[in-house]
């Protein structure tokens, strides 16, 4: 019995949204592995903690400075394309950092993985525009969130597991492997609309067109010159930021140099972190929708993330029992800026909403990649010489004045957040051009 066309209509966009979920799973995996491994990686290439902020950076400042042109490609090329081509660089990329001699080598793998992933989540939430009704996309922005998480996770406690029977080196090969693999299966499943499989469109957010790089550069510049916009890159910039920096490298040396955990106990905690992340992305981006508002959820989410940084901070705590829920408040509090991703969408012109979403999201990786090495810095500068097998190991009070950094730059968020457009859960672009006009 043949399937009806809504069956059929459901499985293709399901099936699309699997494949690039599982690449958006490796993107995390490769954000967050090197902060589990960063023991090893200071003791195979020699680095201070500065030189180890800014390899683990290396990631962050391609993603950063793609974020736009990722949106472009999306919303001119298409997420097949896009997709396919990021994936095969991207796990070239990790298969040169697992077989790096030095730290330049390595460096150059990271920038490669950078470059490969950074297409991967701009396209994927242009897919969703695509292949799912306005009501529902701030529940897709959060369910995306959610799943790719696991890769975080996976390079939490599952990771420092896995370290116990393989080298950190065979492990960055394997998961290159991985994302080729991804890659040839985007290249047979992934499709760019509902028209390229004979349905009919949900929305106006379909491919724009190329026209030419002018006309390209034109478009970029009127999404650019949309001030609705950038309060959310600023939320971004001084939340997801510094959390991206504390996950993805200076959460388990804290843990290991302040708190004396082995790597198992340290990735447990990282682990509730990141759990807590991955639920606050699907609870935000949920919850917006039911509540038909925005900036509220992500006001009151950004007060949450800045009293947790004062929470980590100040008193000096032992147990677990006060230890396990700042971690996961953190992580929870810190995903409310999925919430920020919806907006994007509903104050600019659907066409282009690759472009948009890249915007705001330029300002995680811009934060992240300046914050990772500004840590590192500030734990340079308090560093009172102690040694630990050839480890420089910090003390507690160094760690405290990189948590003042972090909380200085969630202040600023709160302060932006503010600034955010209540859109109601629907798009208001044509309203607020309207109103200019």
């Amino acid at each position: 019995m043949p399937l009806s066309p809504a069956v059929r209509f459901n499985l293709t966009r399901w099936l699309i949204f699997l494949v690039l979920i599982l690449a958006y799973i490796t993107v995390y995996f490769h954000r967050m592995a090197p902060g589990v491994v960063s023991g090893e990686l200071m003791a195979t290439f020699h680095t201070s903690g500065a030189a180890l902020g800014s390899l683990a950076a290396m990631y962050f400042y391609v993603y950063a400075a793609m974020q736009i042109p990722s949106g472009v490609l999306a919303d001119a090329l298409g997420t097949r394309t896009t997709v396919v081509v990021g994936n095969l660089l991207a796990g070239c990329g990790a298969i040169l950092f697992g077989l790096a001699p030095t730290l330049a080598v390595a460096s150059a793998g990271r920038l490669m993985v950078g470059l490969g992933v950074s297409v991967v989540f701009v396209c994927t939430m242009k897919s969703n525009s695509v292949w799912f009704s306005e009501s529902r996309y701030g529940f897709m922005s959060g369910l995306t969130l959610l799943v790719g998480n696991l890769g975080s996770v996976m390079a939490a406690g599952p990771l420092a597991a896995l370290l116990d029977v393989v080298t950190w080196r065979a492990t960055f090969v394997a998961i290159g492997a991985v994302s080729i693999a991804l890659g040839v299966l985007g290249a047979i499943v992934v499709r760019n609309r509902p028209e390229d499989c004979s349905f009919a469109p949900l929305s106006d957010a379909t491919k724009a067109p190329f026209t030419g790089l002018g006309a390209l550069g034109r478009q970029l510049l009127e999404v650019a010159r949309n001030r609705h916009l950038w309060p959310g890159f600023v939320v971004n910039f001084g939340t997801t930021g510094g959390l991206y920096a504390f996950m993805g490298l200076w959460g388990m040396p804290y843990l290991r140099d302040v708190k004396g955990f082995e790597r198992p106990e340290a990735a447990a905690y990282m682990t509730v972190m990141l759990l807590g992340f991955a639920l606050g992305c699907l609870f935000f981006g949920w919850f917006s929708d039911w509540l038909r508002r925005r900036k509220a959820v992500l006001l009151a989410s950004v007060m949450l993330y800045l009293l947790s940084w004062a929470l980590l901070a100040m008193p000096p705590w032992t147990s677990a029992v006060y230890g396990y829920p700042v971690f996961a408040l953190m992580g929870f509090a810190g995903a409310g800026f999925t919430v920020t991703f919806p907006v994007a969408k509903e104050v600019s012109d659907p066409r282009f909403a690759g472009m948009a979403v890249a915007i705001v999201n330029m300002g995680t990786f811009i934060g992240t990649s300046l914050m990772q090495p500004a840590f590192g810095k500030v734990l340079d500068i308090f560093w009172q010489g102690t040694l630990q097998d050839g480890l420089r190991l910090y003390a507690a009070r160094d760690y405290q004045a990189g948590f003042l950094l972090m909380a200085g730059y969630a202040a600023m968020a709160l302060v932006a957040a503010f600034f955010v457009k209540e859109t109601g859960c629907r798009n208001i672009a044509g309203a607020l051009r309207a109103k200019q006009d």
